[in-house]
């Protein structure tokens, strides 16, 4: 320590070496820039970025490390060297003036000591008024020799570093006063603990458990405290499972027009063997409804496999807080896990003994059932557009940001526009204020599919097209819609459906190829399919809104809530049963 300089704490930090020289490791380089970035990337440091004035500032190592860790240049000051060094006619003026390469806290240049200086013992104090004497003689530099030199830098280096202490110092006291809340409350967790409790085991073991199961209860059912605001988590994403993925995935099991009709007709026929008949069979419509109903097992079984997922990635974020145990952790995940897995059977099991239950008695009865009479009276224009129920009172259905893919000025760009998806139209403006609208899009005809994500994109892609192959808009056959995330398209896919706009079938490729005597049906059959296929249409609508409330419900009531009463009252002896206290 000196009462002659500054109280500062410098790192001198070396320089890049390119090449590695005699012992040095072949990996000098790598290890030279990780030890730089370990010092200057730290916030409450200062930055001196070295540059001698006779290299190309352009090419400067110690700038471009400093832009890395501090692009805006807030902790940077530039230090220019060997000014004297530099070709006559030439010099650092505009570098010194902050002109070339701004940074916020500016540039200092300096001249020191040559080797022969070193070599010839200069005293400081001569370097020193040497130093000065260059500044105020050189006629690029005079105007700013106040500003330049050894001293300067000295007292710069001091302020700046009050400054930024200064600035910094808030900061750094909040993130103290939050570690030190969080050790007094390790403290306190700790004030009646004694090492030799022969109870501290069990205790510690208890008190885990229960802080694993109200946790996994508030992911399940929500919380205020500790809300996830980056994307949705456990509770959240099974309700967009039960309310948004199933039903389209009911929709997607849709029957498809053309061979629900051909089943109709065959059905029918087969009903009357050699006699022609004068009456409708009923029959027929069982033996359709039958086959309909079957339909819906998979997209119910998927919805289970969907919800389990869900479980066990909420067991496993729940456990987290036990990575310090982590025998205890590996148990809990694999005991609370089997128990899921065991109640996916039964859970299963229930669904498809409702599944059968419908199967077992064809309610005519049903309030909702329009009847034979209405049946036949009803026109097939109606039935052709089978919107949801209530869809009629919603005027708006949805808004949103959107990226159109595949239309823009260049080819093959992409655009965001704001969205508006009502009953009838799908419109899209130009921002949220819906002043400029770019385009109105009718819905009808209209139809979902998916589409593969390119090579280099991170957004998920879904087109509309018409069915009837006319253009969707303009020259274009579909539009492809792109979103951030499958979250995203998985929930605008459900609006659509809301809206009546339903996925490709997966067999639409197979139309072309349907049997020709299907549609060459004489008047009387054509009347006995059409209303065979009303009343087919009015019966599923009623089997379809019964499985979509029943379904959330056998769910909740088997596995969720099995779930959870397992966690609070048997994980526990469980975790007794299955290993020693002190692994």
């Amino acid at each position: 320590y000196s009462p002659h300089v500054l109280t500062l704490t410098l790192i001198d930090l070396p320089g890049i070496t390119k090449v590695p020289v005699g012992d040095q490791p072949i990996d000098i380089e790598q290890q030279i820039r990780e030890m730089i970035l370990q010092f200057i990337s730290k916030e409450n440091c200062l930055v001196l970025a070295v540059t001698p004035a006779n290299s190309d500032l352009a090419n400067s190592d110690a700038l471009k490390f400093s832009k890395e860790v501090d692009p805006q240049g807030l902790r940077t000051i530039g230090v220019i060297t060997k000014l004297d060094l530099m070709d006559e006619g030439t010099d650092a003026r505009e570098i010194l003036e902050n002109k070339l390469l701004p940074l916020r806290r500016g540039y200092v240049g300096v001249v020191n000591r040559s080797q022969k200086d070193i070599d010839g013992r200069k005293d400081i104090r001569a370097a020193l008024a040497a130093e000065r004497k260059f500044f105020l003689s050189h006629p690029s530099y005079r105007h700013m020799a106040d500003r330049m030199g050894t001293p300067h830098l000295q007292r710069v280096l001091n302020q700046q570093l009050t400054n930024h202490i200064r600035e910094t110092l808030p900061s750094l006291r909040q993130k103290l006063q939050s570690q030190l809340l969080s050790l007094e409350k390790e403290v306190e967790e700790y004030k009646n603990f004694r090492p030799d409790d022969p109870t501290r085991k069990t205790k510690a073991l208890l008190q885990m458990v229960q802080q694993f199961g109200v946790d996994f209860e508030k992911r399940i059912e929500g919380s205020g405290d500790q809300v996830d605001t980056l994307e949705l988590s456990g509770g959240a994403r099974i309700n967009r499972i039960f309310h948004e993925r199933f039903p389209f995935e009911l929709v997607k099991m849709e029957f498809d027009e053309k061979e629900l009709r051909r089943e109709i007709s065959y059905a029918i026929k087969n009903i009357h063997g050699v006699r022609t008949g004068l009456f409708t069979p009923d029959m027929a419509f069982e033996a359709i409804v039958k086959k309909q109903v079957v339909k819906l097992k998979e997209p119910c079984l998927k919805c289970v496999d969907m919800v389990i997922q869900e479980l066990i990635n909420t067991v496993r974020q729940c456990t987290l807080k036990l990575t310090c145990f982590p025998r205890l952790r590996e148990e809990t995940e694999r005991i609370v896990t089997t128990y899921v897995r065991e109640r996916e059977g039964k859970t299963k099991d229930q669904i498809l003994l409702s599944i059968d239950i419908e199967l077992s008695y064809i309610n005519t009865n049903h309030e909702d059932f329009i009847g034979f009479a209405n049946a036949q009276q009803r026109s097939s224009q109606l039935t052709k557009k089978r919107a949801v129920p209530n869809q009629g009172e919603i005027l708006v259905i949805r808004r949103g940001w959107i990226t159109i893919n595949n239309i823009s000025i260049m080819k093959g760009g992409s655009k965001e526009y704001w969205f508006v998806l009502t009953a009838e139209s799908l419109s899209w403006y130009k921002d949220e204020e819906e002043k400029e609208k770019k385009y109105m899009l009718p819905l009808d005809n209209l139809k979902l599919k998916d589409v593969e994500k390119g090579f280099m994109s991170t957004k998920h892609v879904f087109a509309i097209f018409n069915t009837e192959h006319r253009n969707v808009y303009k020259d274009y056959r579909q539009i492809e819609l792109a979103c951030e995330s499958q979250e995203d398209v998985d929930s605008w896919k459900a609006s659509f459906l809301r809206a009546g706009v339903y996925p490709e079938k997966e067999n639409a490729d197979n139309e072309e190829g349907s049997c020709p005597d299907t549609f060459s049906m004489d008047p009387q059959l054509e009347r006995q399919v059409e209303t065979i296929r009303n009343l087919v249409d009015s019966y599923m609508g009623i089997v379809n809104k019964s499985i979509r409330d029943l379904m959330p419900k056998t769910i909740m009531h088997l596995m969720i809530n099995n779930t959870k009463d397992f966690i609070h009252s048997e994980l526990l002896a469980y975790l007794y049963s299955s290993t020693d206290q002190g692994q």
